[in-house]
């Protein structure tokens, strides 16, 4: 017991060092720093939220259409700025790998977290800010709205996973994660509730986590306003398959980046 309590305070103290060093490494020491992780959700959030209000009106099927859009569009650019910079994450880190306590799956982990923690603070931000102008709504269920989030992230860091070292040995699908974005778009339930759909194609994306993740939060949002659909054992099984897979992958680049 006491070996392992001693080896999670080393493996915590590898993740802060390697969070102080991504942040440095990105966004200096000068202006607003990490603060920028927070601004670009925010401001494409807002501007699509003003475009849907132009389209669609101030309400859609009885919620309204800025916090509708800005509680998916959020967690949206968390997907799509996870998975960009998953690409070639070992190469710019390998030199790293001789410090043994140091593991390939702490380069992503930290990347992750440090797009969720800006994804998050910035849900926050325009949630005070939209509430304030009666905009946005105060969670009616905060266990639902945790538990959506956590489902997404859980399943972004497992495709990542599988993303990151793909990456490093097949220059083709370097190029290709850029586009797995818009890919997932259709199935991540970011601009549509699934009650909205056909019940056979709400049976088809009951297999995406990110539509169970995304249904979760909403239904923290909006409360009875939403009918949620989501399946929390299909989402979790989902997300360990890509877990296992990616796993599988870090291990077999490892071996490469030492012997290269």
């Amino acid at each position: 017991m006491e070996r392992f309590k001693n080896g999670l305070r080393v493996q915590v103290l590898v993740v802060k060092a390697l969070m102080i060093r991504e942040l440095t490494t990105r966004f200096g020491r000068e202006n607003i720093g990490f603060l920028w992780v927070m601004v670009e959700p925010l401001l494409f959030a807002g501007l699509v939220g003003v475009v849907w209000t132009i389209m669609k009106g101030p309400e859609s099927h009885g919620i309204g259409v800025v916090a509708f859009v800005a509680s998916g569009y959020i967690p949206l650019t968390f997907l799509r700025h996870s998975f960009n910079k998953s690409v070639s994450i070992f190469v710019a880190n390998s030199a790293l790998l001789y410090h043994r306590q140091i593991k390939i799956l702490d380069f992503i982990f930290v990347r992750v977290l440090v797009e969720a923690i800006g994804a998050m603070m910035a849900y926050v931000f325009i949630g005070i800010v939209l509430g304030y102008f009666g905009m946005f709504p105060m969670p009616a269920d905060v266990g639902s709205l945790v538990a959506g989030w956590g489902i997404y992230i859980l399943f972004v860091l497992s495709v990542c996973t599988v993303l990151a070292p793909l990456s490093e040995v097949s220059e083709t699908v370097e190029k290709l994660i850029p586009v797995s974005v818009y890919v997932a778009i259709p199935f991540s339930g970011t601009f549509n509730m699934a009650a909205w759909l056909s019940p056979e194609a709400r049976s088809y994306l009951m297999w995406s986590p990110l539509v169970s993740g995304m249904e979760l939060m909403r239904y923290g949002l909006f409360g009875s306003a939403v009918e949620p659909y989501y399946d929390v054992p299909a989402a979790l099984g989902v997300s360990a398959c890509f877990l296992v897979v990616g796993l599988v992958l870090c291990r077999r680049v490892r071996r490469i980046l030492v012997i290269g």
